[in-house]
């Protein structure tokens, strides 16, 4: 089958196309022929090395010291199952799943094994298979920190970065929860905050969220710029702060500062639950979630498609189609929710 592998850390001219084993279903596993794939800015740092503060030698003991022990990336697939292995009950061949790898990647390939009862499900019946194939990576790391929030309906909850992956999806399951959603992004992303759900939308290149006088229930901060000194007097009492993306001082802080301020700091890496793509998968289903695409790239421009991710100025997904048909021109698409 064909795959970008890559065999050192860099810039995205490190991955190459490459004939590789197609791999064999183990008896608990289900053989994805994969239609469409995601670039996210897991891949970027899992390719680059480029970390939070603290984590350079986390991240290789966890990727590979000298060179990556995984050699193809990608954490997202939306596919067809083609083979089954003997013990698999839940799905049968031919049918359209979408699929989650984590790190343990390997979706940037043609197929893909994945365990029946792992983070799989029946691809949603109101989504292409290249929205569906950006269902997974913000969706879930979205879930599990709003989870951890234990937001409540009704409550005020602020999100920062809130046009990228997780943003996106953070703002339309806040709104699905219940809750009072304001979006910060950049002037050019207003109307598709806007038009996912949120009450309000903050442009921060004119304006600082911390010094508009209003408090919030939950601040989520998916880009790295609101750290708890910043934002502290925006949270309520109790309020509870989600570092999505933290050095390993602030996580080391988060503790402390929970305890001494009267309001919880939540730092660390996302906890995927299997069942949480079955949860998304549901919610596109009913129209209550829906991935958001920037732009769609063709397998043969995979590297073009690192270089856009690189940037740092996607909005929502960036997705990688392999099935054939027409190819979909690489310029940014329509915001999928109209607007």
């Amino acid at each position: 089958m064909k795959a970008f592998t890559y065999n050192h850390y860099g810039p995205p001219e490190v991955l190459h196309l490459q004939e590789v084993d197609k791999p064999t279903p183990k008896p608990n596993e289900i053989l994805i022929r994969i239609h469409a794939t995601t670039v996210s800015s897991g891949d970027w740092r899992m390719r680059s090395l480029e970390v939070p503060a603290g984590f350079g030698l986390i991240i290789r003991l966890v990727a590979g010291i000298r060179r990556p022990r995984q050699p193809i990336l990608g954490t997202e697939l939306a596919g067809v199952v083609e083979a089954v292995g003997g013990e698999v009950s839940l799905f049968k061949v031919g049918d359209p799943v979408v699929g989650f790898s984590d790190t343990a990647l390997g979706c940037h390939a043609e197929y893909r094994c994945l365990p029946e009862d792992g983070a799989v499900a029946a691809k949603p019946s109101t989504l292409s298979f290249e929205e569906a194939a950006a269902l997974c990576f913000g969706g879930t790391t979205a879930l599990d920190f709003l989870r951890r929030a234990k937001l409540q309906p009704g409550e005020r909850v602020l999100i920062n970065g809130a046009s990228g992956s997780v943003g996106t999806a953070a703002v339309q399951l806040a709104r699905h929860i219940g809750a009072e959603v304001t979006g910060v992004c950049s002037t050019a992303n207003l109307d598709l905050v806007r038009s996912l759900g949120a009450t309000h939308v903050i442009d921060y290149t004119q304006q600082d969220f911390t010094q508009n006088g209003n408090r919030y229930d939950v601040i989520m901060d998916a880009v790295g710029t609101a750290p708890f000194k910043r934002c502290r007097r925006s949270l309520k009492p109790g309020g509870r702060l989600l570092l999505l993306v933290a050095d390993l001082p602030a996580m080391l802080l988060s503790g402390w500062q929970s305890l001494i301020s009267g309001r919880r700091v939540i730092a660390g890496p996302a906890t995927v639950r299997p069942e949480d793509v079955a949860t998304l998968a549901d919610l596109a289903e009913t129209g209550a979630y829906r991935p958001v695409m920037d732009r769609c790239y063709p397998f043969e421009q995979m590297v073009a498609a690192h270089r856009y991710v690189d940037t740092g100025r996607k909005r929502g997904n960036v997705v990688v189609r392999l099935d054939p048909g027409p190819q979909l021109d690489p310029e940014p698409l329509r915001n999928v929710m109209g607007a």
